[in-house]
């Protein structure tokens, strides 16, 4: 015979009523009543995606122009965590949650969780959303945030050594970043100082259309500095051929995973993989 209040213990704690229990207790003890029905709160799985993969050393360079608001494969499956990598079929669905990871073939070194502030859209069609674009999509900051204690270079690290929430699509003047954190300095729209900084960048296209001419200026990743009137240094060699371009150490790949109910994400030391299931931290509706 199952005790109620056992019972009790062991579900406490749990998020959604999944299935429902039939608890049998002694007749004696209840004066002969009908079994009770029981809800039962249960924590299921969620799924994270790998949407992009960024290698700013690989020979390929997803600068603003390239891959973000196009509707196409980029990379390979078996190189999706070592090269640039782009899943066109993930990159079409609707999330919620968006997890940025910095990693060593495939091995954990920081991350952190987003929560996006409208649920229904896509990578694809946030993306595409460059007119006006300088849109804040996340809110609340990081839902969580991990950092490994022996990672490097985090002083100017374009995601980790900056607060705030994320921007899409931040064009000023003639350049675009397609991904920046809003603690960092965001350039008004008539600036053209080159001083964004983030993931997928251009210092010579048309941020409104996602154009240039200019491949020259194109550059993967860029660290966090003061480059308006100095030379700008960059992740790898992932870069055009601009005269300001300086090519500096690899501090890492940068993966991009979504989710629709997935809000917590793998630690430091954990390995990545195109499809990660993970226990939920949080409930929020």
């Amino acid at each position: 015979i199952i005790s109620k209040q056992w019972y009790q213990r062991r579900v406490r704690g749990r998020s959604k009523v999944l299935v429902l229990v039939w608890l049998f207790f002694c007749p004696s003890c209840r004066g002969g009543e009908a079994p009770e029905t029981v809800s039962v709160e249960e924590k299921q799985s969620a799924l994270w995606y790998l949407a992009m993969n960024l290698n700013p050393a690989d020979g390929h360079i997803m600068d603003y122009t390239t891959g973000w608001a196009e509707d196409r494969f980029i990379g390979t499956y078996s190189r999706a965590l070592t090269h640039d990598f782009l899943s066109r079929v993930v990159w079409n669905e609707p999330v919620s949650y968006i997890a940025l990871v910095r990693h060593w073939k495939g091995v954990v070194e920081a991350v952190k969780v987003f929560r996006f502030r409208e649920s229904s859209r896509s990578l694809l069609s946030r993306f595409k959303d460059m007119n006006p674009g300088r849109e804040v999509v996340t809110e609340g900051g990081p839902l969580e945030e991990h950092i490994s204690i022996s990672a490097q270079n985090m002083a100017d690290d374009p995601v980790f050594s900056v607060e705030g929430d994320l921007a899409f699509n931040w064009g000023y003047g003639n350049n675009g970043v397609r991904i920046v954190l809003t603690g960092g300095h965001l350039s008004r729209l008539i600036d053209n100082d080159d001083n964004t900084h983030g993931l997928g960048n251009h210092f010579a296209c048309n941020p409104l259309t996602g154009n240039t001419t200019h491949k020259e200026w194109a550059h993967e990743i860029s660290n966090i500095q003061d480059s308006g009137r100095n030379p700008t240094v960059v992740q790898g060699t992932d870069h055009g051929s601009g005269s300001k371009y300086i090519s500096g150490p690899v501090y890492g790949n940068y993966a991009i995973f979504v989710s629709k109910t997935a809000n917590t994400f793998l630690k430091p030391g954990n390995m990545l993989d195109i499809e990660i299931e993970i226990k939920p931290r949080y409930k929020f509706f």
